[in-house]
């Protein structure tokens, strides 16, 4: 097996990352949406999402919009049997959805 050094090869990713910043903009699409805020039940799952225009989308209806493209920064993925919704993985917790205000 290869006498490989992790931490090394993943911090030159980390660091060609940081140089890389300007390959995928910021900008939104003009269609999409960006979601500023969340509803959580008593169990503190996200149940519902608040659009920067004020929509408000049930769970079903924000997966529909993100599958569609609809939503900024937002990505759907299978596990647990089911779809689940979740942010664009950027390094920063400010913008993940369970850190977002409530609404």
């Amino acid at each position: 097996m290869d006498s490989k050094n992790f931490e090394d090869i993943y911090n030159q990713y980390k660091t060609q990352g940081a140089n890389n910043t300007n390959d995928y903009p910021e900008n939104v699409n003009s269609t999409q949406e960006q979601i500023v805020a969340v509803r959580k039940n008593e169990d503190d799952d996200i149940i519902a999402f608040k659009t920067e225009s004020g929509k408000e989308l049930d769970y079903v209806s924000a997966l529909e919009e993100a599958k569609s493209g609809n939503l900024a920064h937002i990505d759907v993925f299978h596990r647990y049997g089911r779809d689940i919704i979740r942010s664009e993985p950027d390094g920063s917790k400010d913008n993940n959805l369970d850190n977002l205000p409530s609404f």
